[in-house]
């Protein structure tokens, strides 16, 4: 099955929710805006279209630096795999739109973000690939 890869750039409209699963693994999920502006000749303004809202869910180390990072109100950039549901409650129906997320980050063009790298623990002094550094993960386990 060939998944469909997006980007898509809008406004946190929710804040972030971060939840363990049954398995342990990480999931986070928050709902983003994205509208686009046309300029409107006859009244020679700018004029904000209808707002698309979507559902994000990431997972892992990226559902855990999603909750630290980012709030509601924010400009995000969300790369990921799109999927549209069909859902019915009783007799409620209607659509989803939620992307996989693969990578979030704030959007640069409409302020600045201050970036911390996360320092990832590997098993017993390895080097580790994303710090270059030895680390010791046996220290606390006495």
């Amino acid at each position: 099955m060939n998944d469909i890869i997006t980007t898509v750039v809008g406004n946190a409209v929710t804040d972030v929710s971060l939840r363990t699963t049954t398995s342990g693994a990480s999931v986070a999920s928050f709902r983003l805006a994205s509208n686009s502006r046309r300029f409107d000749k006859a009244t020679k303004s700018w004029v904000d279209q209808e707002p698309s809202y979507l559902s994000i869910t990431a997972w892992a180390q990226l559902a855990e630096n999603v909750a630290l990072s980012v709030h509601k109100g924010q400009s995000v950039v969300v790369t990921g795999k799109l999927k549209v549901r069909q859902w019915q409650d009783g007799d409620k129906s209607g659509t989803t739109v939620e992307i996989d997320a693969q990578a979030i980050g704030h959007d640069l063009n409409r302020g600045t973000s201050d970036f911390t790298k996360v320092k990832r623990v590997t098993e017993n002094y390895e080097q580790d690939p994303w710090t270059n550094e030895v680390v010791d993960t046996e220290i606390n386990a006495a």
